[in-house]
């Protein structure tokens, strides 16, 4: 992992964790592509470092606070891989001022609601609430730059997986960034529909 080209702040905690020590095979082949921006499909097993590369990306992506609407939305299939990002986000962005919250299918609608409207830069959520959320007005949209979407091929298959069109569709200027295990049949309709140049990463480690 090329700590020069990320922001002091998310190097130094990388390297505080030591996580440049060992980086993954598909955290060094996604990073750089969220760096520059490009749209992507990274395909590799589980355990293999794909959520801390969608960390690692989003960090570097944002820098810093920016305003009041999120910049980021991470969609996730759990409540319990929700709050395991948003600890990782907590670990590797210690360093900066980036705030996150995390939506999830059990909490009370409308004090997500209250508190997504506080201000934050990273909000993480569960298909099903994001759904809900966006129902009733709960997060602005006008400022978001990421849609990121870890274990993909579970979100892909759930009855609310129609929030990531909803979402890309009415933004024009989206970095869409897909996390899976393996490679889904619906993949091919996100591909087409709301990609733009896409990248396959894939990775056996």
């Amino acid at each position: 992992m090329k700590l020069k080209k990320l922001i002091p702040q998310l190097a130094s905690a990388i390297q505080n964790n030591n996580l440049h020590l060992s980086p993954k095979t598909i955290q060094t082949l996604s990073i750089p592509k969220i760096k520059s921006g490009a749209d992507l499909f990274c395909i590799s097993p589980e355990k293999s470092g794909k959520s801390t590369a969608i960390v690692i990306g989003v960090i570097q992506q944002l820098k810093e606070a920016f305003e009041e609407a999120p910049r980021a939305i991470i969609i996730t299939s759990s409540k319990e891989e929700a709050f395991q990002l948003e600890e990782q986000f907590e670990i590797l962005g210690k360093e900066t001022n980036l705030r996150t919250f995390v939506a999830f299918d059990q909490g009370i609608l409308q004090y997500q609601k209250d508190e997504i409207y506080d201000g934050l830069d990273i909000l993480i959520c569960t298909p099903k609430r994001l759904t809900e959320l966006l129902n009733i007005n709960g997060v602005p949209l006008t400022q978001v730059k990421i849609l990121a979407v870890d274990n993909a091929e579970k979100v892909i298959i759930s009855s609310h997986h129609a929030i990531i069109y909803r979402i890309a569709d009415g933004l024009k200027k989206l970095q869409n960034i897909f996390f899976a295990t393996k490679w889904h049949r619906n993949f091919d309709t996100i591909e087409e529909r709301i990609m733009k140049n896409p990248l396959i990463l894939e990775s056996e480690d």
